[in-house]
């Protein structure tokens, strides 16, 4: 079973917003993922302070991204750039470095995970 971590699309004509999934390489887009790992909205919001650029939002459960990740999942090119921008998947193949935002671009929201395992 290949697995890929991918985008699934939401939103209004001209008003997209993805979610982070990871799902079965040969299922449709917006079919039933094995699990959503975040979110992206690519539609600029103003800062909350008022003042500067506006933003791009990603939120991510990192530690379930990592667990995909460490388990063979494939990033798409899409959900491979939102990975580096978080700062995870910091090497493509060629060993070259990623994972620097540009500042003031992007707002990164990291998810609480939501299972701690026993204690």
């Amino acid at each position: 079973m290949v697995l890929k971590i991918r985008l699934a699309r939401f939103g209004k004509r001209n008003a997209p917003f993805y979610n982070i999934v990871v799902a079965q390489a040969r299922t449709a887009r917006n079919s039933k993922p094995l699990e959503v790992l975040g979110t992206y909205d690519p539609i600029p919001k103003p800062p909350p302070s008022g003042e500067g650029k506006p933003i791009k939002d990603i939120k991510l459960d990192i530690s379930r991204a990592k667990y995909w990740l460490g388990v063979g999942a494939q990033p798409s090119d899409p959900a491979w750039r939102l990975l580096s921008m978080v700062g995870h998947w910091l090497r493509d193949e060629l060993g070259r470095e990623y994972g620097r935002c540009a500042e003031g671009k992007i707002q990164i929201g990291l998810l609480e995970p939501k299972y701690h395992g026993p204690a």
